[in-house]
């Protein structure tokens, strides 16, 4: 009886500890600096921070469905009904979307970039990767309908965790764009982290995922299965363009070949020849560019 008793003990404590420590993993993801990005952004050639805040913008503020503010910035330099929204990727903000700001600026759209939830100066307490940030999206999307009128023509680009929640927005909240690109998106969160598991710790998802998973529910609200792009691709019907570089060893390009596989409708897919995660446009900065451009020219924008 008392080894029985020891035998739960240890299970209980094993269960207790995983998911509170793998949970506290994903919901608290430690982000970068303004200084880590800006500095990094600086060093790869994207911008220097003086010409950014030298910009004529108008900063924003949108209320959240669950209780905080959206902040961003709103670029619209030319006398056009064409915008972009940028969705910017995990640990990071709205100071990792000026590259993608300038390539639009440059092409003569206007640009909107913004923190999602818990980054930057966006409210929210924690990390969702998708499910609640999709909701965001929509306000922005609402927000900038209602500014620029019924004749907008808009767009969203979406880097890893922006690209998936721009699919989760369009494919299981509302097709709200007229196209999308999404850089180096995930298919499935759960899959994306079984791999993370063992890539990083050398661990199983058999031995973490069972755990990890009521947790996020209990403490999140949410579940992971709901943070799945693959399972609603199909009902995106505007459409898109995905990139990823074929070196990407965090996000693998298999998943943004699986979500151009079952995607209906008009698609295009550019696989980049260099570059680690989210470092497509980077390193291929002339065929990132390209590729943009004749998806645009193909669906008439």
């Amino acid at each position: 009886m008392k080894k029985y008793i020891i035998g739960l003990f240890a299970i209980v404590s094993y269960a207790l500890f995983i998911g509170f420590f793998f949970t506290n993993k994903i919901m608290y993801i430690r982000k970068k600096t303004d200084k880590e990005i800006i500095d990094r952004e600086t060093n790869d050639g994207h911008f220097k921070i003086e010409d950014f805040e030298a910009l004529e913008k108008e900063e924003i503020c949108i209320p959240s469905t669950f209780g905080y503010n959206i902040k961003g910035s709103i670029i619209a330099p030319h006398h056009t009904n064409r915008y972009i929204i940028i969705c910017h990727g995990v640990t990071v903000n709205k100071f990792n979307s000026i590259k993608y700001m300038n390539l639009f600026l440059e092409k003569g759209w206007n640009v909107l970039i913004y923190d999602h939830r818990r980054h930057g100066t966006s409210g929210g307490k924690t990390t969702s990767y998708g499910y609640y940030e999709k909701f965001d999206l929509q306000s922005i999307v609402h927000f900038l309908k209602e500014r620029v009128g019924k004749n907008i023509i808009l767009g969203i680009h979406g880097e890893s965790m922006g690209a998936a929640t721009t699919l989760l927005y369009a494919g299981s909240v509302e097709d709200g764009a007229d196209f999308y690109i999404v850089d180096c998106p995930f298919s499935d969160l759960e899959s994306l982290l079984r791999y993370r598991l063992k890539m990083e710790f050398r661990i199983p998802g058999f031995l973490v995922m069972p755990f990890a998973k009521p947790f996020i529910t209990l403490r999140d609200r949410y579940s992971l299965k709901d943070v799945s792009p693959i399972t609603v691709i199909e009902k995106i019907k505007n459409p898109v363009l995905f990139i990823h570089s074929k070196q990407d060893d965090y996000i693998l390009p298999e998943m943004s070949k699986q979500l151009y596989d079952k995607k209906t409708g008009f698609k295009k897919i550019y696989l980049a020849e260099k570059g680690s995660h989210a470092m497509s446009f980077t390193e291929n900065k002339e065929e990132y560019n390209k590729a943009i451009d004749h998806f645009l020219t193909e669906i008439s924008l």
